[in-house]
């Protein structure tokens, strides 16, 4: 039986096709189409998951889509009612964009198949799954694990933001949940508008920030923005945000609370912006731990399976582990809307058609997470000619040592091989290598070859034999989803001169950041 997930219309649109429960491909359409968080139907890897298989979408038992949009719509309809009249504006303009996106989505989702398939019967295999019931599929089925406590965690789905459930065997049941407005996801991405990043592409960048500032806020933030229980259930203060009704995440009362406007991306990067990423990232883990000791409390298992946006900070998902409220943690690659497309086809195959689920008994179901295209030599060689590329064809042998050289001497290597990863994280399969010992080599990467912000971090590659060496850590973390500390014995005090030096290079992250995306 053959079934291919679908996510699309908000953003990271994403295609996977599973085979008698395996997967045999998954990739998103920014991958193909070159469009960063690309939202529209994903055509091109559509047709890329079917040509891995070999076969056309008429060979395909059912379709399903990772969200309900009728349930959206009235999410959004009903939201709007409750605080009218406030938010009108913005109503009239969204409601006919609402109409042809939420309303009629099912007839574009039609409309787009028959394209490929014009015979194929569309009312009958075209199936529906719940946001977070797809987010928590692509946790649980495939994981290691047998049974598993699952928590899914995002900005909103149709009215689910946060959800606790279990998976065991072939089944996922969904037991508790906190409904939008309510949302962690959201507080985040507030804080990733009001320190001037972008909404639902920045918050990466809010993570990154946060350890070079101090959680001076935090507390200001757990008395007036949200109220967090002790299990971890959270309750926004409403009259700080705009994103209800808005077209902002944040409003005055939230500006007078922590005393400035949201910063104009144009402007410099301050210390302030630091210290706010440090607060709102502490606050978050603050509550990711307290849902994952209830969620063990509750259900009594030692296993544990993230995904939603939220379970890409893997800083929070480090935090949880060394908890020890779970045994093993298990975080899909793919945790955002991506993902969903894998999951909605699981839950189709398991849940929907009643297939029993195979653990291989050995790791995860995700082949690593390497599922998308992969080229032969003759297919890289003709692509470089036809380009009018420089290339030379070297041995492996010569290739390996070569590359080892280059490493050495303080040079950036492109690294191609195999098959494209699913997901936001480079994982060897197209990856930038530098030498992390050169103290010079992030920011080399990060302003000469990456042309971000040299404030971002670049994940160590490790052999899994020397992890608790070199990290507070002694479990797997294949897909660059859990933070660790550096081992006591291999850390050192800075000297003065090494402190001055990283006050100097905050203020000059402020400046490259000021500068934009090509700091020359």
């Amino acid at each position: 039986m053959r079934i291919v997930g679908i996510s699309a219309f908000y953003h990271d649109s994403a295609a996977a096709l599973i085979e008698d429960g395996q997967i045999i491909a998954a990739a998103q359409e920014e991958r193909f189409s070159r469009k960063k968080q690309d939202s529209d139907f994903p055509k091109l890897a559509l047709d890329y998951c079917l040509e891995e298989a070999g076969i056309t979408l008429s060979d395909v038992d059912y379709i399903a889509f990772y969200d309900k949009p009728f349930l959206k719509f009235e999410r959004l309809l009903e939201t709007y009612v409750a605080f009218a009249p406030r938010g009108f504006e913005s109503f009239r303009k969204a409601m006919p964009i609402w109409l042809k996106e939420k309303l009629f989505q099912k007839n574009m989702l039609r409309d787009k198949l028959r394209e490929s398939a014009p015979e194929y019967n569309w009312d009958n295999r075209l199936l529906f799954a719940e946001h977070h019931q797809s987010h928590a599929a692509s946790a649980f089925y495939p994981s290691p694990f047998e049974s598993a406590a699952i928590l899914t965690m995002d900005g909103v789905g149709e009215w689910a933001t946060t959800s606790l459930g279990m998976g065991k065997g072939n089944t996922v049941e969904m037991t508790r949940e906190i409904h939008f407005p309510h949302s962690l996801g959201l507080l985040y991405s507030a804080f990733t508008y009001y320190t001037g990043f972008r909404v639902n592409s920045g918050e990466y960048k809010v993570m990154g920030l946060a350890p070079y500032g101090e959680p001076k806020y935090a507390q200001k933030i757990l008395d007036n923005v949200v109220d967090v229980k002790e299990d971890g259930s959270f309750r926004l203060d409403l009259s700080y945000f705009d994103y209800c009704t808005g077209l902002r995440m944040t409003n005055d009362k939230f500006d007078a609370l922590f005393g400035a406007p949201a910063r104009d991306p144009e402007t410099l990067l301050t210390q302030r912006e630091m210290d706010l990423a440090a607060s709102i990232q502490a606050v978050t883990e603050e509550i990711v731990l307290r849902l994952g000791r209830s969620v063990a409390k509750d259900t009594g298992e030692k296993n544990l399976c993230l995904a939603g946006g939220v379970a890409l900070n893997c800083v929070a998902n480090g935090k949880l582990l060394r908890d020890n409220s779970f045994e093993n943690i298990w975080i899909q690659p793919a945790a955002g809307d991506a993902g969903g497309a894998l999951g909605a086809a699981q839950i189709a195959y398991h849940h929907f058609q009643g297939q029993p689920r195979k653990l291989n008994g050995v790791m995860d179901g995700m082949k690593g997470s390497y599922l998308g295209p992969k080229y032969s030599q003759e297919q890289i060689e003709a692509s470089l000619t036809a380009s009018g590329a420089k290339f030379k064809v070297l041995s492996e042998d010569d290739m390996i040592s070569g590359t080892a050289d280059a490493l050495a001497n303080g040079k950036a290597i492109g690294w191609f091989q195999g098959r494209m990863e699913f997901g936001p994280r480079s994982l060897g399969g197209r990856s930038i290598l530098g030498d992390p010992r050169d103290p010079a080599m992030q920011k080399t990467l990060n302003l000469r070859v990456k042309y971000r912000e040299s404030f971002r971090p670049f994940a160590p590659s490790i052999l899994r034999e020397d992890v608790a060496d070199w990290f507070d850590l002694d479990s797997d973390s294949p897909y660059m989803l859990l933070v660790a500390d550096v081992a006591e014995k291999h850390r050192r005090e800075m000297s003065e001169e090494e402190q001055a030096s990283v006050r100097y290079r905050q203020a000059e992250r402020a400046a490259v950041f000021y500068s934009g995306d090509h700091p020359c």
